[in-house]
C-alpha cells in the first residue's frame, strides 16, 4: 500500500506531461499474505504483533518506507482521532466508481482485504460504533470484540477493551436474541425516541441492552445522538451507516470526518449511494486529509475544514 496524500518520498513523481511515475520494480515489496478478512460488519482484521505505539493526535503519520502491507499500528497512527474535548463523529463507507454503496444489499462484494483491515482499525480506535437498525439486520452485525492489536493503545486512551455498538432505531423492531444483544463484551446501546414502545424498551433491557433517549416523540434526532453518547463518555464516534443514517448525520451538520474507500468496480443497477435522506440546501465541502492506494482501491479520509 502506498501513501498518495499527504505527499511523501513514496508518492509517485509526476513526469513532464503530468503522468504519475511508478517506483522501480526492485523497490517494491511482495504482496500481502493469506490473512484475508471477511465481510464488513464482522470486525475480523488480523491482529498485529507487539509493535505497539501511541497515536499522534490525528495528524497523518509518515508513510512506511515501501509499497507493502501496512501494520495495524501504522494504520492506527494514520487514522488516529484528533485530540479534542468535543465529540468527533467519523463515518466509514465504501463506494464503487459509479457510486454504489453495496451490491445485492451488502457492502462486502465491493470491499477488499485492506478495506477490512482499515475497517477493523477504525473500530479499534472508536469509543462507540453507531449504526442504523436496517444495517444491523442486513449485515448481520455482531458485538465488537477485544483486539490484542489495540489493547495497549485503548488502555492509554482510557478506553474499554472494545467499542460499544450503538444502534439507532425508532421502532426498536430488532431481534433481541441475536448475539449483538446477548453476548456483547460491552453492553449494546439502543438510541430511540422518547415515545418508543414501552414493551419494546423493556424487551431490549431484559436482553441486556441499554436504552438511551435521543429524540422527542418517536423519532431519533441525529444531533442528539452525538450529544447523548458524549454524555456517556463516548466521544470518539464511528458510524458505518447505512446510507439513510449517514444522510441524516450529514443533513444535521454533525459529521466531522468521512473515511471513504473507492472501489475500482462498476455495479450499475439501482444500488444506493453512501448517503441518502434529506437534501442539503447547499453541498458542504470537506478537506482532503489522506489518500492511500492498493490494488486500485483508494482509501481516502476527508475532514470538516
Amino acid at each position: 500500500m502506498r501513501s498518495l496524500f499527504p505527499v511523501t518520498d513514496q508518492t509517485p513523481a509526476r513526469g513532464p506531461e503530468g503522468r504519475g511515475r511508478a517506483a522501480p520494480a526492485d523497490d517494491r515489496a511482495p504482496g500481502r499474505g493469506d490473512d484475508r478478512a471477511p465481510g464488513r460488519g464482522g470486525d475480523r482484521a488480523p491482529d498485529r504483533g507487539d509493535d505497539r505505539a501511541h497515536g499522534r493526535g490525528g495528524e497523518p503519520a509518515p508513510a512506511p518506507a515501501d509499497d507493502r502491507e501496512w501494520s495495524l499500528d501504522e494504520l492506527a497512527d494514520r487514522y488516529a482521532y484528533p485530540e479534542t474535548d468535543r465529540p468527533v463523529l467519523r463515518a466509514n463507507m465504501v463506494s464503487t466508481l459509479d457510486g454504489a454503496a453495496m451490491h445485492d444489499g451488502r457492502s462486502q462484494p465491493i470491499s477488499c482485504p485492506t478495506d477490512m483491515r482499515i475497517f477493523g482499525t477504525l473500530r479499534g480506535l472508536a469509543d462507540a460504533v453507531v449504526v442504523g437498525a436496517e444495517t444491523v439486520r442486513q449485515e448481520g452485525y455482531r458485538p465488537a470484540r477485544a483486539r490484542d492489536a489495540f489493547a495497549e493503545r485503548r488502555a492509554a486512551a482510557g478506553q474499554g477493551p472494545a467499542p460499544a455498538i450503538a444502534v439507532i432505531s425508532a421502532s426498536l423492531d430488532l431481534d433481541f436474541s441475536l448475539p449483538l444483544f446477548t453476548e456483547p463484551l460491552v453492553p449494546t446501546l439502543l438510541l430511540t425516541g422518547a415515545a418508543a414502545s414501552a414493551e419494546r424498551r423493556a424487551a431490549a433491557e431484559k436482553a441486556g441492552a441499554r436504552v438511551l433517549i435521543a429524540g422527542e416523540g418517536r423519532t431519533v434526532e441525529p444531533g442528539q445522538v452525538v450529544d447523548v453518547l458524549a454524555e456517556q463518555g463516548l466521544k470518539r464516534l464511528l458510524t458505518e451507516g447505512g446510507p439513510t443514517l449517514l444522510g441524516q448525520f450529514v443533513a444535521a451538520d454533525v459529521l466531522d470526518e468521512l473515511c471513504l474507500t473507492v472501489s475500482p468496480m462498476l455495479a450499475a443497477g439501482d444500488a444506493r449511494r453512501i448517503a441518502g435522506g434529506p437534501r442539503m440546501t447547499l453541498p458542504e465541502r470537506f478537506s482532503l486529509a489522506s489518500v492511500l492506494e492498493e490494488d486500485g482501491f483508494l482509501f481516502t479520509r476527508y475532514r470538516r475544514p
